[in-house]
């Protein structure tokens, strides 16, 4: 899934390709995809891209006051042409999901994998129309987000610190991946209830999720769309590397799987060498 050092490098991507340009037209190829229907998307037609802006892992594309919110969800991707193939899309037919046409002949898809349709745009006046942008939290790269920030958003929490992550409405733009590195990074257990942290264990958790984040993003700067699934791969230490040695102290990278996901860590680095039950209602680490 896309989290914010992906969306934030399509961002860039997508600012230095669309803005200034005009929008020929805009074809949702998927019925799935679309979450709104007024304004129509044939309202995009001889607009200008304005700018492209990023909340959470929403891209906000502005072409003259309306604006193209899409959200990746787990399998959607952004792929960009220089120039568009000629043979229009036809509906039903592989992952294409909405195509959008730039006057001068190049333009995006928008695509999803697998059968599980959750890939969404919405056609907007404001991004705060969009329920998920409505609801976010504070993104956690803003300037102005410091550690005391993260600490009064953790005050009272009641759940585990993997969770917590993840949650949009807390902290927007980490996912299952980037809650991974963190904690590992910070040298945590996924399961730590947030409310047995210290002072300094959230120093060190602030630290550590800018310090990842911001990392991230920094690789993926200047990559085109395409290569940056790859750049997210290589850059990751723990997750999606179930078996494979931890990059800093050489245990193997170990699982624990639930319904429909699963998260990777380090027994030596983050659990003081425990085993995290695999069982997705067992009674785990605390």
């Amino acid at each position: 899934m896309p989290e914010l050092p992906e969306v934030e490098a399509l961002r860039d991507f997508l600012a230095d390709h669309l803005v200034g340009q005009e929008i020929a037209g805009a074809l949702p190829v998927a019925i799935s995809v679309l979450k709104t229907y007024d304004p129509p998307y044939t309202a995009l037609a001889g607009r200008t891209v304005t700018g492209v802006a990023r909340h959470g892992k929403f891209l906000d594309i502005d072409a003259d006051g309306l604006h193209l919110c899409v959200h990746l969800a787990r399998a959607g991707w952004l792929r960009w042409y220089d120039t568009l193939p000629a043979t229009p899309p036809k509906p039903g037919k592989g992952p294409l999901a909405l195509r959008v046409t730039l006057a001068g002949g190049a333009g995006f898809d928008l695509t999803e994998a697998g059968t599980r349709k959750s890939l969404a745009a919405h056609l907007v006046h404001d991004p705060s129309e969009v329920p998920g942008i409505a609801r976010l939290g504070p993104d956690p790269l803003a300037p102005g987000f410091g550690r005391d920030d993260l600490a009064a958003l953790l005050a009272g929490e009641r759940r585990q610190l993997k969770s917590a992550l993840r949650d949009q409405s807390l902290i927007a733009g980490i996912g299952n991946a980037y809650s991974d590195e963190i904690l590992h990074v910070a040298k945590m257990s996924p399961f730590k209830p947030v409310a047995h942290l210290t002072d300094d264990e959230i120093t060190t958790l602030y630290e550590a999720m800018r310090a990842t984040l911001t990392e991230a993003v920094e690789r993926s700067h200047g990559l085109a769309a395409g290569l940056l699934k790859a750049e997210k791969k290589s850059g990751l230490r723990v997750h999606g590397r179930t078996g494979q040695p931890c990059p800093v102290c050489g245990d193997t990278v170990r699982e624990v799987s639930f319904a429909d996901s699963s998260l990777q860590y380090c027994a030596t680095c983050q659990t003081d060498g425990k085993i995290l039950a695999d069982r997705r209602l067992s009674k785990l680490l605390k």
